[in-house]
């Protein structure tokens, strides 16, 4: 049987997806495949009150007071610089980074670190998840042993607890270094709306780009008393995981994990989706009505 081109690989599909900060973007490339986009915006990056651990951070390291520091994400890594900066000449920062060991769990920080002149020890491999970077270091403990090591960990979001149980497991002394949290969107309306779709059943497929998205979800799911119908709902759809890190929350909340794109990006998800998402629906809907 012939394939179905690439353009129209979502052709009459109602995809639902969950981006915030690259929300036109998305319903742009599931356009481009044909599908019916609904995007419902669900987090927003919001800095904290106050940035006492990042400050206090900024002074204890140019004073010589950490051996590692870890940075999680492109974002927070550009954040805390400049909350650093507000109270540490950057310079003096730049060369206390360069006198110890910096991980970059994968390329976004990795990339934000060089822009900022800083040495990258070690790049956590894709899919960057928190074993990965754990995996990395083990690989480097002959030449870089964790054990008494005063490791500071640059946060996204909540707090990531297996890695830090991990860090402090292999004898490291752990400082965390919070520097932004996420929080629904000011505007809720749109993700209130695609709870009642959802649970009528108006879409076939959803995409989640990350683990927080999964949180929210449910969290206003359950605020509108419709999270067992949202929950029945998903065993109709079609559901798409960007990685490994989201597809655990999914997973740990009760939901199918579809179908995972070979890389950890948003064009990937949505290529993997119009390759596969059509077939899967259909066999969940037949599965549903045996």
């Amino acid at each position: 049987m012939e394939s179905r081109p690439k353009q129209s690989g979502l052709a009459g599909l109602r995809v639902l997806a969950f981006e915030s900060r690259r929300a036109a973007e998305m319903a742009k490339l599931i356009e481009n495949y044909g599908g019916l986009p609904t995007v419902a915006p669900s987090m927003r990056e919001v800095p904290l009150e106050s940035n006492t651990e990042a400050l206090a951070f900024g002074r204890e390291l140019v004073a010589g007071g950490f051996d590692m520091v870890v940075f999680l994400t492109g974002v927070g890594t550009r954040a805390l610089a400049r909350i650093v900066e507000t109270s540490q000449p950057l310079e003096s920062v730049r060369e206390a980074l360069n006198k110890i060991a910096i991980v970059a769990r994968g390329p976004k920080p990795a990339v934000a670190l060089r822009e900022l002149g800083v040495r990258v020890t070690a790049v956590v491999p894709e899919p960057n998840t928190w074993k990965d970077l754990l995996r990395a270091l083990d690989e480097r403990s002959e030449s870089m042993p964790l054990r008494g090591l005063r490791v500071a960990v640059q946060e996204y979001g909540s707090p990531n607890a297996e890695l830090l149980d991990g860090l402090a497991m292999r004898g490291a002394v752990v400082t965390r270094v919070p520097v932004y949290q996420w929080a629904l969107p000011q505007d809720t309306g749109p993700i209130r709306s695609a709870v009642e779709a959802v649970a009528r059943g108006d879409f076939d497929v959803a995409l989640f780009t990350t683990s927080v998205q999964v949180v929210h979800l449910l969290r206003v799911a359950h605020e509108m008393k419709m999270a067992d119908s949202v929950r029945a709902a998903f065993g109709r759809i079609a559901v798409g995981s960007i990685g490994p890190v989201t597809s655990a929350e999914l997973r740990e909340e009760g939901f199918s994990v579809d179908f995972e794109p070979e890389h950890p990006k948003m064009g990937f998800l949505v290529n993997e989706a119009a390759q596969r998402a059509a077939e899967i629906v259909d066999k969940k809907r037949q599965r549903g009505s045996a």
